[in-house]
């Protein structure tokens, strides 16, 4: 056998002016896949990965970048129509006040989400908590439950909830479920016929098939977690429906951070969720006749406001915020987040904050579920200790909170990592909150944290073979991350 593969290889190396062959049927693919790359007009670096990478790669490039490559879906015009259509806008945002911010501003140019108020915002830390709290509002519906997760498991607190959701749905009260189609993949059609059966709406976000010729899309998911009930209170934040991240259930569950809204902020975020359902499930207006989606809100002391970004929108409202905020900071910024991959603008803003003086911290996991984001994320480690930057690795529980702290009145939580991933090709929902009440209770929680997180040393130990070659190889595939 061996020997006859040696023979059929030494057959066709001797096939006449067989490198000119392959140089040509190199090119013929090369050039159509560069055209084909450079056409979507991305970052030159993010252009110059996938060039390099997918030129290795004959013919499967093809396959790769059909399958894997960065996309946009025209979307920005289904959501603007669906708000004119469906709501009224004057429901869900009046106009400016006198004394808005330019973040403010720069967040409703880019979301089409007006700045309104909360009369409540708790923070709640880890999953235990935040499955109590939700559970105990679906418990209290009485017109609706809207939801939307990235990972819905079959598990033990996955059954509790679908459980809920049935007992509610049996009552007359509206449930709709809307998990991403990646994400909650292990859900089964057994898991999921009891809340159908007792009158609920189960729709899936981009599932992964192909669509004839269409690109399918495997690359962009809904990242957003988001619970509505009856209008009045919603839920949003970083934590899944997941055992992994029930501490009760699991010693090494995730560290993560929630949000229970009360007051007009709610009309946003449901907003979000019936524009998603509407795009996912394809329904029209009428599936939400006889719900009651906008009840009246009493304005709060909070102000709040709701950001979303995804690829349909090129303006990535959400790293556009985060860069702003942190050009806003005079004292100091304070950013949590389990991946770390940042662009250009966001790393130019982190160390220009800190050569000018604030305070600045990032805390990021000792060691998250993504080895090559890990070391992605270290590669960064030394320009930023150059800048006075300080970094806190935390362990030995994986870090899944997204929080971004500036001075003492500025609080960003949400969905969002501080990635290209998150930034540019999930759906990600944050919530931008002003005032010191809020930020002082991120400042508690995150000051406790760092004081668990030990502080990575600019002057500390890293070879060749373990540290420095894998940082630098996964720095270059960071664009594609």
């Amino acid at each position: 056998m061996l020997a006859a593969l040696r023979h059929l290889w030494d057959a066709f190396w001797a096939i006449p002016h067989i490198n000119l062959y392959l140089s040509l049927a190199w090119l013929l693919y090369l050039v159509p896949l560069c055209m084909w790359i450079v056409l979507q007009r991305r970052e030159p670096v993010a252009t110059l990965s996938w060039l390099l990478s997918l030129s290795l790669l004959p013919y499967v490039g093809y396959v790769v970048y059909f399958l894997l490559g960065p996309q946009k879906i025209d979307r920005q015009r289904l959501r603007r129509r669906i708000a004119r259509n469906r709501l009224d806008p004057r429901t869900l945002a009046g106009p400016l006040s006198e004394d808005c911010t330019e973040l403010a501003l720069l967040g409703q140019s880019t979301t089409g989400l007006a700045p309104l108020t909360a009369r409540s915002v708790q923070l709640l830390v880890d999953g235990g908590a935040t499955y109590d709290a939700i559970l105990e509002a679906v418990a209290s519906a009485r017109d609706h439950v809207h939801l939307e997760y990235y990972i819905f498991m079959p598990d033990r607190i996955g059954t509790r909830l679908r459980d809920a959701l049935v007992e509610r749905a049996r009552a007359g009260v509206k449930v709709k479920l809307l998990v991403d189609a990646v994400g909650s993949s292990k859900l089964r059609a057994r898991f999921l016929q009891p809340l159908l059966d007792a009158g609920g709406e189960i729709a899936w976000f981009h599932p992964a098939k192909f669509r004839g010729f269409a690109r399918p899309w495997v690359n962009l998911r809904s990242h957003r977690k988001i619970v509505v009930v009856d209008g009045h209170v919603a839920f949003t934040g970083g934590i899944n429906v997941t055992d992994e991240e029930d501490e009760r259930l699991r010693p090494d569950a995730y560290r993560d951070l929630h949000l229970r809204l009360v007051g007009e902020v709610v009309r946003s975020v449901q907003l979000v969720f019936v524009e998603d359902w509407v795009y996912a499930s394809g329904q029209t207006r009428e599936a939400f006749a006889g719900c009651a989606l906008w009840p009246h809100a009493e304005p709060g002391d909070i102000p709040a406001q709701v950001l979303v970004s995804g690829p349909d929108s090129s303006w990535e409202a959400i790293h556009r915020m985060h860069v702003a905020a942190i050009h806003e900071a005079r004292r100091r910024v304070w950013l949590a987040t389990p991946y770390f991959v940042p662009g250009e603008a966001a790393r130019m803003a982190l160390t220009s904050a800190a050569l000018g003086g604030l305070d600045v911290r990032l805390l990021v996991p000792k060691m998250s579920d993504s080895r090559l984001v890990t070391y992605a994320a270290r590669s960064y480690f030394d320009e930023l200790l150059a800048a006075g930057v300080k970094v806190h690795e935390y362990g030995p529980r994986m870090l899944h909170t997204k929080a971004l702290l500036c001075d003492d009145n500025l609080a960003l939580i949400g969905s969002a990592n501080f990635d290209n991933r998150s930034f540019r090709l999930n759906f990600e929902v944050s919530v931008l909150l002003r005032g010191e009440e809020m930020a002082g209770q991120l400042d508690r929680l995150l000051r406790g944290e760092l004081d668990d997180a030990p502080q990575v040393q600019r002057e500390r130990h890293r070879s060749l073979w373990r540290h420095r070659l894998p940082e630098a190889l996964a720095r270059l595939l960071s664009p594609l991350l």
